[in-house]
């Protein structure tokens, strides 16, 4: 790693440079991360303390809020931080912790949507086997399995993006440090990062097409439900969960896979947001909190509060 990089300051372009519009993009992004981080602390309490939620749907779920309150934290509060102040810059260790953990989360968030996708289709397709297929110990196992994939991939890209020096006046031209960014600054073609973009490209296609076909035949045996009731609630649940998965994955490949234009872009700075921001607020709404088990679980939560 290039000692004269190590010790550099990146700035960042952030949405705007007018100062009213940083205000509005300070304010705008501080209600979206309240709501994010109050929604999943929501989910989180609710599924620790209530005994009917500790279910394997509901243990991936408290996983899924843990993530994405990590994820939205990784790079929303800075960017807060950075237009009250009107100061752009981020540190080289700062810049370098937003990269790991933000793959390190975005990884082990599309293993575990992935292992919850699988989760509901034992659940609809095959429910007599569901106790044996999904045990404790497997969803502990899974889980596990998805946190080590992302800390692989976290250290792989971190390791491969920050071993080429970097030139020039280091603007990153994202709210954050984002890969894509990064490798323009690079002196040299970094082939070892385009390598492990590769890599792990295909392993999120992997996931996409394994959601995907789950839903498939989630959606085959729902049609096939006696109860119009039961479908509408199947449907209700899991067609808001493959949208939420396919904006966040789809948005990703966009921006990982689309050449950098030569000069900042607010359109990238919107697909960026579609996959950091998005998801840690929305899902509370669609996995949980419009969930009717937890809906009670908020209501019994409120009256032990009471009393």
């Amino acid at each position: 790693m290039d000692n004269s990089t190590s010790g550099s300051t990146f700035f960042l372009t952030g949405f705007s440079t007018v100062p009213e519009l940083q205000i509005f993009h300070a304010l705008v992004f501080s209600a979206i991360y309240l709501a994010a981080v109050l929604g999943n602390l929501l989910i989180i309490i609710l599924t620790t303390q209530d005994h009917r939620l500790h279910t394997p749907m509901y243990f991936f779920l408290k996983n899924l809020s843990f993530l994405d309150l990590c994820l939205i934290s990784i790079t929303v509060p800075k960017s807060i931080t950075n237009s009250l102040l009107n100061n752009n810059t981020i540190s080289y260790c700062g810049c370098v912790s937003q990269v790991l953990f933000f793959f390190l989360l975005a990884t082990t968030e599309v293993s575990l949507l992935t292992v919850m996708s699988y989760d509901r289709y034992v659940a609809i397709c095959h429910p007599l086997r569901y106790e044996i297929l999904i045990s404790h110990r497997a969803c502990v196992q899974m889980a596990a399995s998805s946190w080590v994939s992302g800390g692989f991939n976290a250290v792989l890209h971190t390791a491969a993006t920050f071993s080429v020096p970097m030139c020039g006046s280091l603007y990153v031209n994202q709210f954050f440090c984002d890969v894509p960014q990064l490798l323009s600054l690079s002196c040299s073609y970094n082939i070892g990062e385009f390598v492990v973009i590769g890599f792990s490209l295909v392993l999120d296609f992997g996931c996409f097409v394994f959601i995907d076909i789950s839903y498939v035949h989630i959606f085959i045996a729902v049609l096939n439900m006696p109860s119009k009731e039961g479908r509408a609630k199947a449907f209700s649940t899991c067609l808001p969960h493959l949208m939420v998965v396919t904006l966040f994955l789809s948005s990703g490949f966009f921006a990982y896979l689309r050449p950098l234009p030569k000069s900042p872009s607010t359109f990238d700075l919107i697909i960026s947001v579609f996959y950091t921001v998005v998801p840690p607020t929305m899902n509370p709404l669609i996995y949980s909190l419009r969930n009717k088990d937890m809906k009670r679980a908020l209501r019994r939560l409120k009256v032990t509060a009471v009393f």
